[in-house]
């Protein structure tokens, strides 16, 4: 893993804008814009080491998983701020396997190994489009001869097909938050509908702020049954609402993607059941619900909060806060593992898995030891040619 100053392309802010990161500004805090997606450098990886990386994301997968597991084997749901009449549904959910289709782990990786979780974004993670399209079709005009670490696309419509193919009628809706200004929310939700569509299904786009409740079953704003949706809302949000209880109910015939048992993999919780069920772990770095224990250096980030949230790093007498994002009550304290310093920046791995299987890659780079919404995204490729 090495990075790479390169020549970015011509036109490049409008190509980007095109092809769907309608949010590739970020406004400073001094007022000034600065690019989300950064092409003026990328990241090279060998074959051998991206093959490396694939097995261990699908290793923490299955080890997330099993953990989960165990938290309902073990009914250990306050450890995860869950209340307890969700409990059964969180069990019932983990037992019916119901359809679940992708999720992000982001790792702490220099070149070394082994790579580190930093925590599993199992819900609702974003930054799918410049992960799957952008930084390929940045690929396909730089470097066409060679490869990337990205099968995010097909694998998507491959999860759909089967999703479908288990379905009693083949539509879906896909919704978001209309709350979220940004615009990345709204524009994931649509790729993930267009994934859907590719794969042979009906697909009904709308926020979720028009879904209804109309004594029996969800609708939508035209009065069809929502009987399957895949929503970019987290469940900590829905179990907080009026309707949570009614999304959870048996009773109520809706398929919700994700399912309501990812409420564990979501949660911060999963590093500490992580560490005590695989102790020493090469992938793993130590965490604990009740407190920091003997580290000295170490992360406090809230157990619920999406894409992290809130955190807190203590370094010795030294304390960095992060309080933007969406806290809440509980922390898991992890130990403090710098991001890798490259050219001046710290670098994130965010490893996708679609269908259970290692799906592709995307890298955020930061000014600080948080990765924040000050963060840039940067294309990589494989330093070989590409397979037939």
């Amino acid at each position: 893993m090495r990075r790479v100053a390169v020549e970015p392309r011509p036109g490049w802010n409008d190509t980007v804008r095109e092809q769907g990161l309608v949010y590739v500004d970020t406004e400073l805090p001094g007022g000034e814009v600065m690019s989300y997606w950064d092409e003026s450098a990328a990241y090279a990886f060998d074959l051998d080491e991206v093959l490396r990386l694939e097995e261990a994301t699908e290793e923490l997968h299955r080890m997330s998983v099993a953990a989960a597991e165990h938290v309902v084997a073990h009914h250990r749901y306050a450890d995860f701020g869950i209340p307890g009449w969700a409990a059964e549904a969180v069990a019932r959910s983990l037992r019916e396997a119901p359809p679940m289709l992708y999720g992000r782990f982001d790792l702490c990786y220099d070149g070394s190994w082994p790579p580190k979780l930093l925590e599993y974004n199992a819900d609702t993670p974003t930054s799918l489009v410049e992960a799957g399209i952008i930084q390929w079709f940045w690929l396909e005009d730089t470097r066409p001869e060679l490869d990337q670490w990205n099968s995010l696309h097909e694998r998507l419509v491959a999860a759909w097909h089967r999703i479908g193919a288990g379905l009693h009628e083949p539509r879906v809706h896909v919704v978001w938050s209309s709350e979220e200004e940004s615009g990345e929310d709204q524009i994931t939700a649509g790729y993930l509908a267009e994934t859907a569509r590719q794969a042979g299904l009906d697909v009904h786009l709308l926020p979720i702020q028009r879904i209804g409740w109309d004594g029996r079953r969800f609708v939508d704003a035209g009065d069809r049954p929502v009987v399957t949706c895949f929503k970019l809302y987290p469940w900590e949000w829905m179990l907080a609402e009026p309707y949570g209880p009614l999304a959870l109910d048996p009773g109520t015939p809706t398929t919700w993607i994700e399912p309501a048992w990812k409420l564990l993999l979501s949660n911060k919780a999963l590093l500490a059941v992580l560490w005590e069920l695989y102790p020493g772990h090469e992938l793993l770095l130590p965490a604990y619900l009740d407190g920091p224990r003997a580290m000295t250096e170490y992360v406090a980030k809230p157990l619920l909060g999406r894409e992290g949230g809130s955190v807190r790093i203590v370094t010795g007498d030294t304390e960095i806060s992060n309080p933007s994002g969406y806290g809440a009550e509980g922390f898991c304290y992890q130990e403090f593992r710098p991001l890798p310093e490259f050219a001046g920046s710290r670098t994130v791995l965010g490893s996708w898995i679609v269908d259970g299987e290692s799906a592709g890659l995307g890298i955020r780079e930061s000014p600080g030891l948080i990765t924040d919404n000050l963060a840039r995204f940067l294309p990589h490729y494989i330093d070989a040619p590409r397979g037939p």
